[in-house]
């Protein structure tokens, strides 16, 4: 198992930390620190792990064993207004009866800030959201992604150490979910905010993170970079969640690519030729029979049976117009090559 940890503790750090509910482990013995101003993405399956561990970091669940700390200080035992975070959930909560403006001065308000201050901090943030055109309409004149650009400055207005984010982007449609990825990345850079993200989309994970911890049972089975979880999976779970995989093994592996080893062959990597195909300097081939073909619209993936009874998935990059598109179409024979350096090694 892989953890990429740091030897000296981070400004989020938590050791040793666990949880329990009614017997059952949700989180077990973690270890995990996260630098100042660092976009950290904890990405797994429903029960991983993660969102019980956002939780405890904001004080909304108790630790059933070990510490967390926040720039230096022990928080393990307060109150979530005591800690110096706040947190963004996938429903945006705003006050329907309140203006964009007053809903993000509420927190400024109960805090007694005077008005004209509070007034000043309010439309800053709002303008860092770039809606400052929009601080005096109601919430349901908003796009849902208007809404949760004003829920991030409600939270940003408190100046925060660390926002927490619980699948935010989780109500939005695709198109607009992609767009507010990018846009929540750029907001974080500007602020310089310590973001913890949690999602279960691996996609979204890969655009916005600087690291990516990969939950499984709670334990983290890899954390490093969007490209080290990526191109380096310390174990076949992190190699199927992230992405599309070709693992192989046994058999499939020594026909395949001559290793005894577990294998993975990412779909992009693969290029499939007609029959009469021979290998170039550096590459391993392999015969098989199309039987799917799946176009995306930028992609088109190919569904190969190949030796020793091996499944493989092979994509393409659809960058000619339809009909100049060099296809294949199910029951052709073709060759499946791919470069020797691009197969990676799951570690046992």
């Amino acid at each position: 198992m892989s953890t990429g940890q740091e030897s000296t503790p981070g400004f989020v750090s938590l050791r040793g930390v666990s949880k329990n509910f009614d017997g059952v482990t949700a989180v077990n013995k973690l270890d995990l620190d996260i630098p100042s101003g660092e976009f950290f993405s904890m990405l797994g399956p429903s029960g991983s792990g993660k969102t019980t561990v956002l939780r405890m970091i904001a004080g909304f669940e108790t630790v059933t064993a070990g510490k967390i700390s926040i720039d230096g200080e022990d928080v393990t035992e307060l109150a979530p207004f005591d800690r110096t975070v706040n947190t963004v959930f996938q429903d945006y909560a705003l006050f329907p009866h309140m203006t964009i403006q007053e809903n993000v001065e509420y927190g400024l308000r109960t805090r007694r800030e005077p008005k004209a201050q509070r007034a000043e901090k309010a439309l800053e943030a709002i303008d860092r959201v770039k809606l400052a055109h929009l601080a005096n309409q109601l919430p349901h004149q908003l796009s849902g992604g208007q809404r949760q650009r004003i829920a991030l400055a409600r939270a940003l207005v408190l100046r925060p150490k660390v926002l927490l984010l619980d699948e935010p982007l989780g109500a939005l449609d695709k198109q607009l979910r992609e767009k507010m990825q990018i846009e929540l990345k750029s907001i974080q850079r500007e602020a310089g905010i310590t973001f913890i993200f949690v999602t279960h989309d691996q996609e979204e994970a890969m655009t916005m993170s600087d690291r990516i911890a990969v939950f499984n049972e709670g334990r983290i089975e890899q954390l490093g970079t969007p490209v080290e979880v990526y191109e380096k999976p310390a174990s076949s779970f992190v190699a199927g969640f992230l992405g599309v995989s070709n693992l192989l093994s046994g058999d499939q592996a020594k026909a395949l690519v001559g290793r005894d080893e577990l294998v993975n062959l990412r779909p992009e990597r693969l290029r499939l030729h007609a029959s009469d195909y021979v290998a170039a300097a550096g590459e391993t081939t392999t015969e098989g029979v199309v039987t799917e073909v799946i176009y995306t619209g930028a992609h088109t993936n190919f569904v190969v049976q190949a030796q020793a009874d091996s499944r493989l998935i092979a994509t393409s990059l659809n960058e000619e117009s339809p009909e100049q598109l060099h296809s294949f179409v199910p029951g052709d024979k073709v060759v499946v090559a791919w470069r020797n350096h691009h197969v990676a090694t799951i570690p046992a």
